[in-house]
C-alpha cells in the first residue's frame, strides 16, 4: 500500500475551498433592475399615495382607476395595433401616475380623455422614430388650450421643505438612472437665473425668488417631467440648450405674458425644436433598456470582466453546476 502525503497549502496541485462569503456581502451583490422606469413608477406611486393620504390631493379613487385604466388600455392597443409589439406598461404607468398628480377635473371623461392624449401622442406625434412631446405635459396644455374645464394645482403641494426634499430626493433617483441629471440641474439653474434676475429688476427681496424656487410643483416638474428621456434632446450640450430655452420661454410665458402655468407652456413649444437640436448637436439615441453606464464603469457582459478561476469553485458547487 503506497503512502500518499497530506495536501498542503504549498502544493500547487491542490487548492483550498474558498471560504463561502457572509450572507450580507451575498445581499449586497444583488442587481438591482437597470430600466429607470421601475425607479420613476415606485416614486410617483409613492408620491400619490402621500398626496392623497397625507396632503389631501383633490383627486378621487374614481379619478385614479380611471386615469391608470384609460392609459394602460390605450398603451396596450397602441402596441398591438401599431407597432405590433408587445404589451409596454410601465411608460404608460408613468404618464397615469403623473396625470393624477397634476391634473385637476370634476368629470371622469376629462381625465380619460387626458389619459388617451398623452398615450396616443406618443403613437403619433413622431420625428424620426422619436416622439416630440411629453405625454403628461401635452395631454394637459391640449385640454388647457381648449378651454376644458380642467386645472393644475400647484398650490396642492405647498411649501413644506420636507416634501420639497423628499420629492427631490426621489426625482434625483430616477434622472440618475436615466442619465438625465443635466437637463435637470440646467433647467433649475437657469430658472433660478430667471427669476432671482426679475426679483433684482423689480427691487424685491432674495426671499421672494427663493420661496417661487422652494415649490413641490416646480421639482416635480424639473424632475419628472423635464427630464423624459425619450423627449430631450440625445447629446448633453442639447439638452443644456434645451433647458435654457424652456427655461427663458417659461419667464416670457409667466411674467411676460402673464400667465399661469408658464413652465407647462414652454416645455412643448421648445419640444417642437428638438429634432433641430438634435441635428445641430447629434448624440446617440437614449434605449430604456440599455440606459447610459456611469463614467468608469463596464456594462454588462463585458469581455474584459474578470471570470473566477474554475479551480477556486469547490467541487461540490462544479457538480450541482
Amino acid at each position: 500500500m503506497m503512502w500518499s502525503p497530506t495536501p498542503s497549502a504549498a502544493d500547487p496541485q491542490v487548492l483550498p475551498e474558498p471560504v463561502p462569503l457572509p450572507r450580507a456581502v451575498r445581499l449586497s451583490r444583488l442587481r438591482l433592475p437597470k430600466d429607470p422606469r421601475a425607479y420613476q413608477i415606485a416614486s410617483l406611486a409613492a408620491l400619490l399615495g402621500w398626496g392623497v393620504m397625507g396632503l389631501g390631493f383633490d383627486v378621487g379613487p374614481a379619478q385614479i382607476a380611471v386615469t391608470l385604466g384609460t392609459a394602460l388600455l390605450v398603451q396596450w392597443v397602441g402596441d398591438h395595433a401599431v407597432r405590433h409589439a408587445r404589451f409596454e406598461p410601465r411608460s404608460a404607468l408613468i404618464s397615469g401616475l403623473s396625470l393624477c398628480l397634476l391634473l385637476r377635473t370634476d368629470h371622469l371623461a376629462l381625465a380619460a380623455l387626458a389619459a388617451t392624449l398623452a398615450i396616443g401622442s406618443k403613437f403619433v406625434v413622431r420625428v424620426r422614430g422619436k416622439h416630440l412631446l411629453n405625454p403628461t405635459n401635452g395631454a394637459i396644455v391640449a385640454l388647457l388650450a381648449i378651454g376644458a374645464p380642467v386645472w393644475v394645482s400647484s398650490g396642492q403641494w405647498g411649501n413644506a421643505a420636507f416634501f420639497a426634499f423628499a420629492i427631490a430626493c426621489a426625482g434625483l433617483i430616477v434622472v440618475t438612472r436615466a442619465a438625465r441629471a443635466d437637463v435637470t440641474i440646467a433647467f433649475l439653474a437657469f430658472w433660478a437665473l430667471v427669476l432671482f434676475g426679475r426679483a433684482t429688476f423689480l427691487g424685491q427681496r432674495a426671499a421672494v425668488p427663493l420661496h417661487q424656487l422652494g415649490s413641490g410643483a416646480l421639482l416635480l416638474y424639473a424632475f419628472f417631467m423635464i427630464s423624459d428621456p425619450k423627449t430631450t434632446p440625445d447629446s448633453r450640450a442639447g439638452r443644456i440648450v434645451f433647458a435654457a430655452l424652456v427655461a427663458l420661454g417659461a419667464g416670457f410665458v409667466q411674467f411676460g405674458l402673464y400667465r399661469t402655468n408658464g413652465l407647462l407652456w414652454s416645455l412643448p413649444g421648445f419640444s417642437l425644436f428638438v429634432p433641430l437640436i438634435d441635428r445641430a448637436l447629434p448624440g446617440a439615441r437614449y434605449d430604456w433598456n440599455r440606459p447610459a453606464a456611469r463614467a468608469g464603469s463596464r456594462p454588462e457582459g463585458d469581455p474584459r470582466e474578470t471570470l473566477p478561476d474554475p479551480r477556486l469553485v469547490p467541487a461540490r458547487v462544479r457538480a450541482r453546476a
